[in-house]
């Protein structure tokens, strides 16, 4: 097998952490992959993974190859597309994440247009509420909402997303508008957690005298949920308020099936920004796709944090 294959073979093994998923994603048999992985470590002359029964790991040395292959396969791949101007010559894989309701209302709705211009891609894209490993689980870039966790990523900020906090208009008109902080003591929240278990911060706000200031208020709340789709709907149920960004509610305050409360104490703007791993070459087909992503979000958003 060809060096480079096998370069590429080891690369979604050690992400994927299993022979038999990397196999199947690569569309070769378990047997073709482990030896592929066995003429490298003769080649190398090293282990690069530790095999077990339930895992496998890479070695210290199989990590410092894996960062290695990362560099030399991006080199690669910007090589052979080195003299073609045409960006429509573009071909491979894409691997993105991004939150539900972005992907739904926004990537998906956009997508046809853009392989229609790049029709040697293709795109292979993931929505989960859970922060995937970008490194492991071999993702060429992810869109992130919220501040960032420091990281080995790069990251490109896009823009923030305004805030509001709503209710639907039946809530409303069975508990009444909350006209200020001290109202919210008569309402319930739907709490929003990544995990199941975990304590919600409650009301959070921006006070207009105090705006360097992130504050929050504790509420009640009879629903808790972790998935961004269920958030949403547990507020046009009548569950309790939310606090989410304008963009994605926008129809729904626009019908009137949503409201706006408290505008003068919104929730501070949220930053929106791509992340990739920490490579010198970015492939030319992660380069076009980041920038595309970044031309059909920007309608959506503010270019620095603003309450108002």
């Amino acid at each position: 097998m060809k060096l480079l294959e096998s370069m590429q073979i080891y690369l979604r093994v050690a992400e994927q952490g299993s022979f038999s998923a990397a196999a199947g994603g690569l569309g070769l048999s378990r047997a073709s992959v482990s030896s592929a992985i066995q003429q490298l470590e003769s080649l190398l002359g090293t282990r690069l993974l530790h095999r077990t029964t339930r895992s496998v790991q890479m070695t210290q040395d199989g990590q410092v190859f894996y960062e290695r292959c990362q560099d030399l396969l991006a080199d690669m791949d910007e090589l052979q597309n080195l003299f073609r101007e045409e960006v429509s010559e573009l071909h491979g894989r894409l691997r993105v994440d991004m939150p539900l309701p972005i992907a739904r209302d926004v990537v998906i709705p956009r997508l046809p247009e853009f392989l229609r211009q790049h029709p040697g891609l293709e795109v292979e894209l993931s929505s989960t509420d859970r922060f995937v490993d970008v490194v492991r689980e071999g993702f060429d870039c992810v869109l992130r909402v919220g501040t960032l966790e420091d990281s080995s990523l790069i990251a490109r900020p896009l823009g923030y997303y305004r805030m509001v906090s709503c209710a639907s208009t039946e809530y409303l008109a069975e508990h009444g508008t909350p006209r200020t902080l001290d109202d919210l003591a008569e309402h319930q929240l739907v709490h929003y957690v990544l995990t199941l278990g975990s304590r919600p911060p409650g009301f959070e706000y921006v006070d207009p005298a105090k705006p360097e200031v992130e504050q929050s208020v504790p509420m009640r709340g009879a629903v808790t949920v972790n998935n961004t789709g269920a958030y949403l709907e547990a507020c046009i149920a009548g569950l309790g308020i939310i606090q989410v960004p304008e963009a994605g509610v926008h129809p729904y305050l626009q019908s009137g099936e949503l409201e706006e409360i408290l505008p003068a104490y919104r929730p501070a703007p949220m930053p929106v920004s791509l992340l990739y791993a920490n490579r010198r070459h970015l492939p030319k087909r992660v380069q076009v796709f980041m920038a595309w992503m970044a031309e059909i979000m920007k309608p959506r958003l503010v270019d620095a944090p603003s309450s108002s």
